[in-house]
């Protein structure tokens, strides 16, 4: 018994654990999309990529070996026709030129080659453009990952709002049928007429119609968490943030400063290493008016015999060849000189592009200022008709009970309070996305750990 006890505590214990694991907080809910999401996974394949590219061009410039073997059958022996003396010196002035076979059945070659660069601008101008396009990748899976932290951010508290509404609507259901049930009770004692049970039933009926289309939304809001996050469709997810715990006097705090950061967007910080690139391919272009210089060595063996069998029998002779090549441009149809012209312009579209998302990062901050203090200005608002709203129910039964209010009343107040109950978390949703978009405009939405 004490053996099966602690084997069922373990497999509590484990169950328990994995039930864990399918817990989220808002911050575990976006480090497992980092992990997970396939666009990170996408961007960071692209970054391994990117380094075996600046591996082969780093590769350009080590020595370079190859080696061949061969052997030819000259099945046919190719003639060579020379002038009749040529074979036989008695031969006349006007005699026919003969055909001579030149060369042996068999042929056999086997040799090595080495070359090495020596000097190459472009080479070391590409070595260059090789540690910026490491950079540019790097930054592209940062780009990535806070489209993928604000897509996450939205869908969970998305997901946490609908969930209020089922728990408010859920409430609104007992509450309502509560009612029905009282007022029921007081139709049959001759105290209210049927039609004011009828209306109530009227209500809950359609306060259940809601209640299904919120849970449908509730199914829908976690699938789209769940794809942000790039967990399987059929995993089980908790959320354990409670949007009801959001502090506001914090988040109004946190949003006081509203100034505009360019250097802290991962945009702006890409195309400040595709300026880089830009000049570097400049710089590469008019690299190619420089000479280049490179060195080979081959050495190798060859022998030809008629006989197949004789060419391995008898003795291959040696050969070796050292060279060094220097390549001066001189004139290219000015060939290097469009193509700088385009590099050039290709510079000056990318500064463009900066002071373009300069000012696109400055709309996007004061739209954002302007939605989080509209946002702010509203949910006071809505809490404020949510407390009244309540009131009213509170005190619109009380009077429904003691005879001096109507069943019409009751309905008005319980159906405004579902309605304040609803704006409000609303509100505090788009709340919620204001800051998320502030927050992004400003560069602070997700930060590499």
């Amino acid at each position: 018994m004490r053996r099966s006890f602690a084997l069922f505590a373990i497999i509590l214990s484990f169950g328990h654990a994995k039930a864990q694991d399918n817990s989220f907080s808002l911050s575990q809910a976006v480090d497992y999309a980092i992990k997970n999401n396939l666009n990170v996974k996408n961007t960071q394949l692209d970054a391994l990529s990117a380094e075996a590219r600046i591996g082969e061009i780093r590769a350009a410039g080590l020595p370079q070996v190859t080696a061949n073997f061969n052997i030819t059958d000259n099945v046919i022996i190719q003639r060579f026709f020379l002038p009749a003396n040529f074979a036989d010196p008695n031969a006349s002035a006007d005699a026919p030129p003969v055909a001579v076979k030149f060369g042996v059945r068999y042929q056999g070659t086997a040799a090595a080659t080495l070359q090495q660069l020596i000097f190459n601008g472009s080479y070391f101008i590409g070595l260059k453009a090789a540690a910026t396009y490491r950079e540019l990748a790097q930054k592209s899976i940062t780009q990535s990952k806070v489209s993928v932290a604000e897509a996450v951010t939205k869908a969970y508290y998305s997901a946490q709002v609908a969930e209020e509404r089922a728990k408010l609507l859920d409430l609104n259901i007992s509450r309502v049928d509560t009612l029905m049930l009282e007022t029921k009770v007081m139709n049959e004692s001759g105290f209210v007429e049927l039609l004011d049970v009828n209306r109530l039933e009227v209500q809950l009926n359609n306060l259940r119609t809601e209640r299904q289309k919120v849970q449908n939304l509730i199914e829908i809001s976690y699938a789209l968490l769940k794809f942000q996050m790039g967990m399987p469709a059929t995993q089980s997810v908790r959320l354990t943030d409670d949007i009801n715990a959001v502090d506001i006097d914090a988040l109004r705090a946190s949003t006081s400063n509203l100034a505009a950061s360019y250097e802290n967007r991962v945009e702006f910080a890409l195309l400040q290493t595709q300026e880089k690139l830009a000049g570097l391919d400049i710089r590469n272009v008019r690299a190619g008016y420089l000479p280049s210089l490179s060195l080979s060595f081959g050495y190798g063996h060859n022998n030809g015999q008629d006989s197949f069998t004789s060419l391995f029998s008898t003795k291959w002779f040696n050969n070796a060849l050292l060279s060094l090549n220097l390549t001066v441009p001189i004139f290219d149809g000015f060939s290097k000189r469009y193509q700088l012209d385009q590099k050039k312009l290709a510079l000056d579209k990318v500064k463009n592009n900066q002071t373009l998302l300069q000012q696109s990062i400055d709309l996007e901050t004061s739209q954002a200022s302007i939605n989080i203090k509209n946002a702010f200005a509203t949910l006071e608002t809505q809490k404020r008709n949510l407390d009244l709203a309540q009131e009213i129910v509170r005190v619109s039964k009380i009077k429904y009970k003691e005879g001096v209010g109507s069943n019409i009343e009751v309905i008005n107040a319980e159906s405004s309070l579902k309605e304040a109950q609803t704006n409000y978390f609303t509100a505090l949703y788009d709340l919620i996305l204001a800051k998320v978009d502030l927050s992004r405009a400003r560069g602070e939405l997700y930060v590499e750990k």
